[in-house]
């Protein structure tokens, strides 16, 4: 290593208990950080799923009870860097920049990065603000939709903003299952023989689009010529969603009243989600307002066209020789959507052919990976 090397070694901070693709994604890119010879170090809340991650990639992260605890031991978290030779972390949550703004008034070698997962959604630009930001070395942004709000809504020169779309794990994509496996999954999913699954992957929220989604299929049921399908939601709610009389039970409701509860299955949360998108016939993201739409980028990747909301960043990753796209309060635009994929089995093999060879060109994960390290390590930008 020269003078003007920095060591291969990060520290990825995620300070939320929430389980969602903001938590997801320090664990997610642990493993492909390390197989590029960086060294992953990660902070997290005690007791949280972000640890758990941390630990599932072969990282013991530093925890601590609350975020104000962690605030409070920043001479800690100081002392663990400086003795691990740490000169890089990134930040995840937005509170997280409390933290790491500190860390670098502190340490001023550190090098802060922060990633917008969620999309802002209010200026910052008030004297805190301007003071935590003023400390980040680049700010990272998961779409162009998001690059747009980043530049208007944070403290910071265009310079300083990057937009670089996630990756995923393409290995887990490449192999078609067989017939046999497809038959035996979709079995212990709960799907009728013969059906054609209609997927919704993701956390279940008010802003996923459950609701329009539901009422397009109750649509479909109520065609003149009904098709055999079944509905599939794949994923869990969290917090709120989950108590009694949150949003989780609400939906569950509202398949009932409409009539569905024999044509909707809930897998809960897949660790398999690859395995079992590859076995869906189509893939819904009906998402209010997606900051990226990680969710469709697997979907096309397993070979699924999808149909998506007209909002957000999702138009940015469908056009029409991958997928088609609805209004996310239009339910008969859903129903229609749908129905067109369901009524034409060629299409769909086309639209997901296409669908998935976009993606292998465009969304590893190794690429990027390789991209934010290059801003890690070079000192210039």
């Amino acid at each position: 290593m020269t003078d003007h090397e920095s060591p291969k070694r990060v520290m990825h901070i995620c300070l939320s208990q929430s389980w969602g693709g903001l938590e997801m994604y320090p664990g997610r890119v642990t493993p492909e950080f390390q197989r590029q010879g960086w060294e992953v170090h990660g902070i997290a809340l005690e007791g949280s799923r972000v640890a758990e991650s941390f630990r599932a990639a072969g990282v013991e992260p530093l925890t601590f009870r609350s975020r104000g605890a962690a605030m409070l031991g920043v001479h800690r978290v100081l002392s663990y860097l400086k003795q691990n030779d740490i000169h890089v972390v990134h930040g995840h949550k937005s509170s997280d920049m409390h933290l790491g703004a500190l860390l670098v008034s502190l340490w001023p070698e550190l090098r802060l990065f922060f990633t917008d997962h969620m999309g802002v959604k209010k200026p910052k630009k008030d004297l805190f603000h301007r003071w935590a930001y003023s400390k980040l070395q680049r700010l990272f942004s998961i779409s162009q939709a998001t690059y747009r709000t980043n530049l208007a809504a944070f403290p910071l020169p265009a310079e300083r903003l990057t937009q670089l779309y996630y990756g995923i794990s393409l290995s887990a994509y490449a192999n078609p299952l067989s017939i046999i496996e497809r038959r035996s999954l979709r079995q212990s999913l709960g799907i009728r023989e013969k059906a054609l699954a209609i997927a919704l992957p993701g956390r279940i929220n008010e802003s996923k689009g459950h609701r329009v989604w539901v009422e397009a299929l109750a649509r479909l049921k109520s065609n003149s010529k009904p098709l055999n399908w079944c509905g599939v939601i794949i994923g869990e709610a969290g917090g709120e969603d989950a108590k009694t009389g949150g949003f989780a039970d609400q939906l569950t409701a509202h398949i009932d009243a409409l009539g569905l509860s024999d044509d909707v299955v809930f897998t809960g949360f897949r660790n398999d989600l690859a395995q079992c998108l590859k076995a869906m016939d189509i893939v819904c993201i009906p998402s209010i307002n997606e900051a990226f739409g990680l969710s469709a980028i697997e979907a096309m990747a397993a070979g699924c066209p999808v149909v998506g909301s007209a909002s957000g960043a999702i138009p940015e990753l469908i056009a029409a020789d991958r997928g088609r796209m609805a209004a996310p309060d239009n339910p008969d635009a859903w129903a229609e959507a749908i129905h067109e994929f369901l009524a034409n089995e060629s299409l769909r093999a086309a639209l997901g052919s296409s669908a998935s060879q976009w993606v292998h060109e465009r969304f590893g994960l190794e690429q990027h990976v390789q991209a934010l390290a290059s801003f890690y390590s070079d000192s210039d930008r």
